[in-house]
């Protein structure tokens, strides 16, 4: 089985996520995200438009797939972004 690590130490190792990536994003985790993208937006005068820029691998195994089938998991897997993540792009 394949060992994940837990949401305490994700936060441990790398911080507090501003989102979880999957499709199950939940609604104040996207607006937290749009606040942020939006702010470049506006500290730039609408000369930079903020993104989500993510290097990452996703690991996805047999034990998830199984335990994603069986209802055990509600996600295959999940990618985390933070702060860090977010970039701007000059129009």
């Amino acid at each position: 089985m394949s060992q994940r690590m837990t949401m305490d130490e994700v936060r441990s190792e790398y911080g507090e996520p501003l989102i979880r990536l999957d499709v199950h994003a939940t609604r104040s985790e996207l607006l937290r995200l749009r606040e942020q993208l939006i702010a470049i937006r506006d500290m730039s005068n609408a000369s930079e438009q903020g993104y989500l820029d993510i290097d990452c691998k996703l690991y996805i195994d047999v034990d998830d797939i199984d335990r994603y089938l069986d209802g055990t998991r509600d996600t295959v897997g999940e990618i985390y972004a933070f702060p860090e993540d977010i970039k701007s792009y000059k129009e």
